[in-house]
């Protein structure tokens, strides 16, 4: 079993070097490694036409987009742009964000779990710098999530899925509709993926607003939107940002924002929230 990367960069001069040392240093090396430079104005294009003249099965291409750094559709444009660009052939395709680093075994282990039955989903967690400056844990969801920074797909769950939605909850939409179809998404808390831009850092206001409008996209209604909501202000420690998410809500409620999901697949998204619901030892609330 082999893998494709693929890495969307904005603005990442930074940090992508270090997350190319680290991809270049695995264990079980990729067959292709697509670079996305996705808009960006610092120095990401010359790195990545560094890394695509350094390493033969390493290419980038240029996309346009907007300037806005939101999380959601940009992102997933430019994933799905560079998977249109893989060549070799490959079982499983990764979705990389530039400002990770990654353990040197870390494809070995995911490779090897994807060798079990209907394993669909598989990626690491997340380990933050705190004030202190000492790694910790920071992976906000339950253990059933991968992050969306780090997200591995066997080619039969992402085609069976229908790809990635190109909208703000994708990365949570993708592990339900998985689910949906049989397969499995596995978490590996082995797997310390250091993530070195802090989560949420660049977001602002729109983004609590998407964050509301893809409750109402995933079919979650009214009590499973509240009750998200205050898990999402509790992880950030901020009431406002419940009341923002809840106004997205509201805003997609009336608009009548299309869905992400159909009525059977938004019923079983709400019976796997209900199942969930207190498992989590970090929040009030696991959603």
């Amino acid at each position: 079993m082999n893998y494709a990367v693929v890495i969307p960069a904005h603005n990442e001069a930074q940090f992508l070097p270090g997350l190319l040392q680290s991809v270049y240093a695995q264990t079980v090396l990729p067959v292709e490694v697509v670079l996305v430079n996705d808009n960006s104005t610092d120095k990401t294009e010359e790195i990545m036409q560094k890394a695509e003249e350094t390493h033969p099965n390493t290419h980038y291409i240029n996309r346009v987009s907007s300037n806005e750094h939101l999380p959601g559709a940009k992102v997933v444009e430019a994933f799905n742009a560079g998977l249109d660009k893989i060549t070799a052939s490959y079982h499983v395709v990764v979705k990389l964000d530039a400002d990770l680093i990654l353990p040197t075994h870390y494809f070995e282990e995911v490779l090897n779990v994807f060798e079990g039955e209907q394993v669909g989903i598989v990626g690491g967690v997340c380990y933050e710098k705190n004030k202190a400056g000492e790694w910790e844990l920071n992976h906000p969801m339950q253990m059933d999530h991968v992050r969306g920074a780090f997200k591995a797909y066997h080619v039969s769950c992402l085609n069976t899925i229908g790809g990635l939605r190109s909208a703000m909850g994708w990365d949570t939409v993708d592990e339900h509709l998985a689910r949906y179809y049989g397969y499995r998404v596995i978490t590996l808390p082995s797997l310390k993926v250091k993530h070195l831009r802090p989560v949420g850092a660049q977001y602002k206001k729109a983004a609590g607003l998407r964050q509301g409008e893809a409750f109402y996209r995933l079919r979650y209604g009214v009590f499973w939107s509240v009750l998200a909501a205050i898990k999402s202000g509790w992880s950030k420690k901020s009431i406002r940002w419940t009341i923002v998410v809840l106004l997205g809500y509201t805003q997609a409620l009336i608009k009548r924002t299309p869905r992400l999901v159909n009525a059977s697949q938004g019923l079983f998204i709400r019976n796997y929230r209900r199942l969930r619901l207190g498992k989590d030892e970090d929040s009030p609330l696991n959603l």
